[in-house]
């Protein structure tokens, strides 16, 4: 009792934990903390949509009439850019007077768009500063762009890592299923006590070999015969990370399936003989009904392993987050995505809460299978004979 009260309290800690740091997203600011975007006080563009900032400063939006201002040219302005627009003595010998220069620099360019530190904004600034919005719910949810480091406005679009998530995780499925199912009819029905020996401690050795293990069987493997069958340029794929996701869950459908598949009374299957049913056709009126259950709950536990895996697919898939079209592109996974790049991120910053806001989604989905196995496992199915 105190163990089991010991472990569930730090399962809900660790839930808090995640919700309040992945919540935080919300109320960051879409452009980088600590620096402004300014406009000159004669242009009419009130307000930018944070991705078309990105656009402006990647220059694929060259013209303000592309976001509802004047037909002119963009000038895009960098703080890096201020010795092109000044003298070294205009900005001191201690670099005193950037803020009056930069002011200056705003105030003489009626077409410009200039990215620099908040500091450096002066009481009588001669330019207008454009109002920093926050990051929504819906631009994180409803986005298709992930680019978290991009300056000044970073991207948190979650829709291709989900897709991306699921692409490779329901294609994974479909190869595994098939395969499972047979092998877990075999091994209950079909082979004999001595071949079921020797494959049952195989089957089950294949789901305690590392996850990395697979990653590296995959790219030296799979990677170059997928790159060769279809003539790709790469062979880091969704079908690549597909195939060794269907091979490390393989154990747990057979496994699970051979289990839900052997709890078929023995009454029910003698019965379907005395009547004058084949072997197969028992297996296939009788059995799998019965036990349709079960065979459903190894597939949905299937499905769970395929979600949660971390390194085998963030070695093989070519980690590029963009939404997903075939399976023969790279693609990029919720869980690859936290293990690449929550290193790298500042702890606080907006990029940082976004991957611990992954980590919420990733958690209500393992959540949502595990009650969807509990909730299939314990359903009775009744088989009229």
């Amino acid at each position: 009792m105190f163990s089991g009260f010991i472990t569930s309290f730090t399962i809900i800690l660790i839930v808090i934990f995640l919700f309040r740091e992945g919540a935080g997203l919300f109320t960051a600011p879409n452009i980088e903390e600590g620096y402004v975007l300014a406009l000159n006080n004669n242009n009419p563009v009130n307000k930018i949509d944070p991705e078309k900032i990105m656009d402006i400063f990647d220059a694929e939006i060259t013209n303000w009439s592309q976001v509802g201002g004047n037909d002119a040219e963009i000038e895009v302005f960098r703080f890096s850019d201020i010795t092109k627009y000044a003298t070294a003595e205009e900005l001191g010998s201690n670099f005193e007077n950037i803020p009056e220069v930069l002011s200056n620099i705003i105030a003489a360019h009626p077409n410009i768009i200039a990215y620099f530190p908040e500091h450096y904004v002066v009481v009588d600034f001669k330019g207008r500063i454009m109002a920093n919005g926050r990051i929504t719910p819906a631009s994180f949810f409803g986005g298709t762009k992930w680019y978290p480091t991009a300056q000044p406005s970073p991207q948190f679009g979650f829709l291709p890592l989900f897709f991306g998530t699921l692409w490779v995780s329901i294609a994974a499925i479909l190869l595994t299923l098939p395969f499972g199912i047979a092998v877990a009819i075999y091994l209950a029905e079909l082979a004999d006590s001595r071949i079921r020996r020797i494959l049952k401690p195989i089957i089950e050795l294949l789901a305690g070999i590392p996850s990395v293990v697979y990653g590296f069987f995959g790219l030296v493997v799979i990677v170059p015969l997928i790159q060769k069958v279809f003539g790709l340029p790469v062979g880091e794929t969704a079908l690549a990370g597909a195939i060794i996701l269907a091979i490390m869950a393989l154990p747990t459908i057979i496994t699970v399936a051979e289990d839900a598949i052997r709890t078929t009374p023995r009454a029910m299957k003698e019965s379907s003989l005395a009547l004058g049913a084949t072997h197969w056709q028992t297996i296939r009126k009788v059995i799998l009904p019965y036990s349709v259950s079960g065979i459903m709950a190894a597939v949905v536990l299937g499905i769970g392993r395929a979600i949660g895996e971390t390194m085998a697919v963030l070695m093989v898939t070519g980690n590029a987050a963009v939404m997903p079209k075939s399976l023969v592109e790279p693609i990029r996974t919720i869980p690859a995505t936290i293990a690449a790049e929550l290193g790298e991120a500042p702890t606080g910053g907006a990029h940082y809460q976004a991957l611990f806001m992954l980590g919420c989604i990733l958690f209500l989905l393992t959540l949502i299978i595990s009650i969807s196995v509990e909730f299939i496992a314990r359903q009775k199915h009744k088989q009229s004979i």
